[in-house]
């Protein structure tokens, strides 16, 4: 364990030195701040109080928009955290590629050290650094918060939120390590990074809502764990601003909300709609990271076999 911490150390070192690194591993989330709040931000308060006074009745305009932009700003803020859980942790992994294009991870692999223990190193740097600046990127958002004069979430679902954290850099850096397995230069991985990157507010429903999106590409959103990752993590954010946001409605102008934002997801089966449970979510979750630690297992194993 004392050779996984001092790995994890190195790496986490070398990608802190890097300021252009860190830089760029924050600019995805910069991006979507920026595309939300100029752009779309106000589009999307703008729908929710339309949809608002389509209930009719006797209603504060100014009170239902306030309402309405604190919503879509949690909305935002947990999106923001789901991009930065995946291209932080794919940063910090590609140190593995710079060892191996610069011959370092081949002095490592002669050293008496186990396979297990660099790859560790390597996952363990980016689960770290991941949570790190997520949680800072919730701490900057609810000052945001504080600031606008919108309410901050409680203790109980800041736990709830740190504890989703962790489980979705875990992912993330354990998918990062098995796809950095099959590249070899860092031109090459910050291709996919740029790729990734890109795709990750889409894959995501971050960018476009998903009652935005064709029902055939919904339906192959909800196989990825990005989808679900930011789903949990919309639920705990958006939970009491969808309280006073819809305070007075019926129960299903809410849940119309939470469906087609892609805060709650569902399944249709038999023409029949079901809503997957964050327990759902959760085990979905820590199945994708056991898998991508296993397999990265396997193929380091079977590498090894081959260098003998």
């Amino acid at each position: 364990m004392k050779t996984v911490f001092c790995l994890s150390k190195r790496n986490i070192i070398i990608y802190l030195r890097d300021r252009v690194s860190v830089f760029f591993s924050i600019l995805s989330m910069l991006i979507v701040l920026a595309l939300m709040v100029i752009f779309l931000g106000n589009m999307n308060s703008e729908n929710v109080v339309d949809a608002l006074a389509q209930f009719g009745g006797a209603r504060d305009t100014a009170t239902d928009k306030n309402n309405a932009t604190y919503l879509i700003q949690m909305w935002t803020l947990a999106g923001i955290l789901e991009v930065n859980a995946v291209t932080i942790t794919l940063t910090v992994i590609g140190i593995m590629v710079q060892d191996e294009a610069k011959g370092r991870l081949a002095s490592f692999y002669m050293a008496p050290i186990k396979r297990i223990q660099i790859a560790m190193g390597y996952i363990f740097a980016s689960w770290t650094v991941g949570t790190v600046m997520c949680v800072l990127t919730l701490a900057v958002g609810e000052i945001y918060m504080a600031v606008c004069g919108h309410p901050i979430l409680p203790i109980i679902d800041w736990i709830q939120l740190f504890g989703m954290i962790i489980i979705n850099t875990l992912v993330y850096a354990s998918l990062s390590y098995l796809l950095a397995l099959f590249i070899h230069s860092e031109s090459a991985w910050s291709s996919i990074f740029t790729i990734i990157g890109t795709l990750v507010g889409f894959v995501g429903a971050i960018y476009l809502p998903m009652s935005m999106l064709p029902e055939s590409v919904q339906k192959v959103l909800k196989c990825l764990p990005i989808l679900h990752g930011a789903a949990m993590m919309r639920t705990v954010c958006t939970k009491d601003a969808i309280a006073k946001t819809f305070d007075g409605l019926p129960a299903i102008a809410g849940e119309t909300f939470q469906k087609q934002m892609g805060v709650s997801v569902f399944i249709e089966k038999s023409s029949v709609s079901t809503e997957i449970s964050l327990q759902s979510q959760l085990l979905f979750l820590l199945i994708c990271a056991i898998i991508a630690i296993v397999v990265s297992a396997l193929i380091s194993r079977h590498r090894r076999l081959q260098d003998r």
